[in-house]
């Protein structure tokens, strides 16, 4: 009961001396880092960082940033510290020097491969997570980006939006969700049913959990489609099956997390070919997968 005896004006003072958990400064975030973000629903600050310095084809599609080439990261608060994930997109030859940075700098490696074949140049994708004081996390990766040619400093001015030759609305209407237009690309994100999380944290969609669907159009109501289906074990074959069925190329399976629940994996795609038929195979692919209801 000694608490008790603590007089009022003691009690102001050790309230007032008492360490708040107040939000992060995303701003000094974004300026550690070399690229402001954008704050998101739930206290989230993503920061893109698509390598648009890459000039990257596949059989004669030259890939736009927004299809395959989008780095990022996404901050999450936890406490008075913050989770942070990401996904890098890196040459062959950056690969080594940027791994050996963030692990120097307390940054974990979660996944490392590609998505496309045959592409070229060829690029690879590193997965990390990061905990702790979210300024000495955001001048962890800094150190690290800059030994990449990613693309840093202020924001570009927002491009005009550009024409989708694509009939959208039929898209939407076979996929069962509703896309956005991003840098000439329409991408669909679609969440998993279950709630997901990694070393017993919530991974929201802003952190990678969404599955990916994306549509570049390449002429005649053709599209280039790739991305990312988010599976539980049980899904993994079903879906890769439907997608070859309907003429959609498997192009890597693997993690992106380390503990995660439920443990997932991530299966990536490619095609080119008329979008409405693409759209009715990545349909027949998302009935084999426990997703959120639209």
């Amino acid at each position: 009961m000694r608490a008790k005896l603590i007089t009022g004006a003691a009690l102001i003072v050790m309230l007032a001396s008492a360490p708040a958990c107040a939000d992060p400064d995303w701003n000094a975030i974004g300026q550690a880092l070399g690229k402001a973000g954008a704050e998101l629903p739930g206290g989230l600050y993503r920061v893109p960082l698509a390598r648009s310095d890459l000039k990257v084809t596949l059989a004669g599609v030259e890939i736009k940033p927004a299809l395959a080439l989008g780095s990022w990261l996404t901050f999450q608060p936890a406490g008075k510290d913050a989770m942070v994930m990401g996904d890098l997109v890196l040459t062959q030859d950056e690969v080594a020097p940027v791994m050996k940075r963030l692990g120097e700098g307390g940054i974990e490696i979660t996944a490392l491969h590609n998505h496309l074949l045959h592409s070229q140049p060829l690029t690879m994708y590193m997965h990390i997570e990061g905990h702790g004081d979210p300024l000495k996390l955001a001048e962890a990766l800094h150190a690290a980006l800059v030994l990449s040619k990613t693309p840093l400093g202020p924001a570009s001015a927002p491009a005009a939006p550009q024409t989708i030759d694509l009939d959208t609305s039929a898209l939407d209407k076979l996929l069962g969700h509703a896309g956005k237009a991003n840098g000439g690309v329409y991408q669909f994100t679609i969440p998993r049913a279950e709630a997901i999380t990694d070393g017993g944290m919530a991974v929201p969609v802003a952190m990678g959990t969404g599955i990916a669907i994306n549509f570049q159009p390449t002429g005649k109501g053709k599209a280039a489609i790739t991305g990312d289906f988010v599976l539980i074990g049980s899904e993994v074959n079903p879906v890769l099956r439907t997608l070859q069925e309907n003429g959609i190329e498997v192009t890597a399976v693997h993690n992106h997390m380390l503990d995660d629940q439920p443990r997932l994996f991530f299966l990536h795609f490619w095609a080119n070919d008329d979008a409405i038929k693409l759209a009715g195979g990545l349909k027949a692919a998302l009935d084999k997968v426990n997703i959120a209801k639209s």
